[in-house]
Order: C-alpha cells, then structure tokens, then sequence
C-alpha cells in the first residue's frame, strides 16, 4: 500500500496567504470606493507632490468620485477572473474591458476638458465583444465534445443538421436507401437497353 505523501507547509502556507490578501482585498473594497471623500471639493488640487486641475468635472472631488467608481468594480472583476476556475471565465473580459474603457474615458476628459470619447462606447467594443464571445463558444463547444463524446467531425462529413427532425435510424435507412438505389439504376439501365 502506497502512503499518500502530505502537502508541503511552505505550499500550503503559501496558498493560505494568497487566499487571505484576496479576501481582506474584497473585504477593503468598499473603503476604496469610499476613499473619494478625502478629496478636497474644488476645481484645483494642491499638494506637495503636484497640482491637480479637474477641467471636465470642474470639482476634483466629483472627478474622483467618478474615477473611483469605475476603479473598484475593476479591480473586483479583475480579481474574479483571475481566481475563476470555471471554463466561461474568459466572458469576464467583457465587463472588465468595459470597465477599462470607461476610466480611460473618464481620465481622457478630465485631462483635456472634452466629453466625446464616451459617446459610441459600445460601437468601438462591439469587436472584442463578439472575440470574446466567440472564444467562449468553442471552448463550450470542445467540453461539451469531451463530456459527452460527440464528434464534430462526422456531423460536418455526413451533413447532418443538429436541428434535423430526422433521427440518426432514419438517416442510416436513407443512406441504405440511396446506396441501394444505386443498384436498382442499374439494374433498371440495364431492362431498358435489352428492351
């Protein structure tokens, strides 16, 4: 009898520590969103690093509030794709490049003072939309082919329409039926010329 070798410590530990930054970094999300009402309510932000100016939302706590609401579902969404095991985690692109788009957006605003880069949001996401969608489709497609064994390959051959309302027996009897009728030409090609 073979004895099961125990989980090394250091990996364990290892793994118990990445599961607690994630957790205590869900748990601190809230307080992130919230982290806005630091931010001085004026058109200008002085500090002794640098000067702030908010020339789209013209009040630096209104621009942080924005930036700050698109930050936290960003960060939560990226830590939920990247801890997902499921095989449609891929989908989760689509809300995070949403996401994404919508602070670069924001940002752009606030940096020049214009608001049009917003405007066609999902013309210009409709491509990677539909990439991602895709790519999630073959891959449902290759588990649902290794679950349940069906092989692509022979349906595409045999041309054969999952929406058929034949049966696989009635398909088998007319291909035994034109393989069959085959013959019978011959045979009838034959009666007609001895005629």
């Amino acid at each position: 009898m073979k004895l099961k070798k125990p989980l090394s410590i250091q990996g364990s530990s290892a793994f118990l520590l990445t599961g607690s930054i994630i957790a205590i970094s869900i748990a601190l999300s809230p307080y992130l969103f919230y982290l806005y009402e630091i931010f001085p309510s004026g058109p200008v932000w002085e500090n002794s690093f640098f000067t702030y100016e908010s020339k789209y939302y013209l009040d630096v706590l209104t621009a942080a509030w924005t930036f700050l609401g698109k930050i936290t579902p960003l960060f939560l969404l990226l830590i939920w794709f990247f801890t997902c095991k499921h095989w449609w985690y891929h989908v989760i692109l689509v809300p995070i490049v949403m996401y994404a788009y919508q602070l670069a957006s924001a940002i752009y605003e606030d940096f020049y003072g214009q608001g049009v880069i917003d405007v066609n949001q999902l013309i210009f996401l409709a491509p990677f939309f539909i990439i991602i969608l895709s790519i999630v489709y073959l891959i449902r497609i290759k588990i649902f082919d290794r679950i349940y064994g069906i092989d692509l390959t022979e349906i595409e051959r045999e041309n054969i329409s999952p929406f058929s309302p034949f049966s696989d027996k009635e398909y088998e009897e007319i291909r035994d039926f034109r393989e069959g009728s085959e013959s019978a030409n011959e045979v009838q090609e034959d009666y007609y010329a001895k005629l």
